[in-house]
């Protein structure tokens, strides 16, 4: 089984998961805020059926959305429907997203995704894997980052690493996990001829330890970082995703 295929059954499992958990809602509880600043539920919701939309879309050779301004108004436009149109929205959508990737196609073809961003097609799974679950966490109704897969956790600890790698506004950052892994982020340090040949060895930069929910808390900004363990400087301020 191909890693997209095997993304497609992740992702409807976590569109299961996340419909079970919305059922229990009422009217009154997709209308509060949720955990995003400026969104109630609704607004979660609403944003989680148009992103399936849009990744059709993305997997057709179409632009993602067909404008950041339509993106947003569609959002503000469903927020407001009542739970049962919520749930009927995310499962159409949900279904519409599975179709398309069950699909004959090159998945190793390029895709263009919000932003000018480019990436393979057989990752697009992977990325609406991460909008469903990272967006159940949002909605603030007790499913956490620790209830998350030890898969999911670690390959998104690897995607937002990846993300932040080389980026001018990140010092040097090496990111220790509890079970011994190291991921390097942050801007590259390259030694100099003189420490080369001196034999130095160049400075790891910031080192930033934890849980790996805590890890992915702070990098994907869910959480401030505050129960991460850090040596040799402080916790930097990550630039927006």
């Amino acid at each position: 089984m191909s890693d997209h295929v095997r993304d497609l059954v992740s992702v409807r499992e976590a569109t299961d998961r996340l419909l079970a958990a919305v059922a229990t809602l009422d009217n009154a509880a997709v209308t509060e805020p949720s955990r995003l600043p400026g969104w109630s539920r609704g607004h979660v919701l609403a944003h989680l059926s148009r992103n399936a939309d849009a990744l059709v879309n993305v997997l057709a050779g179409l632009p993602m959305y067909a404008s950041a301004e339509a993106r947003d108004a569609d959002i503000v436009r469903d927020a407001p429907r009542e739970l049962r149109d919520q749930v009927a929205d995310l499962r159409a959508s949900a279904e519409r997203f599975q179709r398309k990737g069950a699909e004959e196609a090159d998945w190793a073809r390029t895709v263009e995704l919000r932003n000018g961003v480019k990436d393979a097609a057989g990752n697009v799974p992977f990325r609406r894997w991460i909008e469903v679950d990272l967006h159940h966490v949002d909605l603030g109704i007790g499913y956490e980052l620790e209830d998350l897969s030890t898969e999911f956790t670690q390959r998104e600890i690897n995607f937002l690493a990846r993300r932040f790698r080389d980026h001018p506004g990140l010092p040097p950052v090496l990111i220790k996990q509890d079970d011994g892994r190291m991921i390097s982020t942050g801007a590259v340090q390259t030694p100099t001829v003189e420490e080369i040949e001196d034999g130095a060895v160049p400075p790891l930069g910031i080192v930033v330890r934890g849980r790996q929910a805590d890890l992915l808390g702070w990098l994907c900004g869910r959480r401030d970082g505050s129960a991460l363990t850090v040596d040799r400087g402080t916790l930097p301020a990550l630039p927006p995703l």
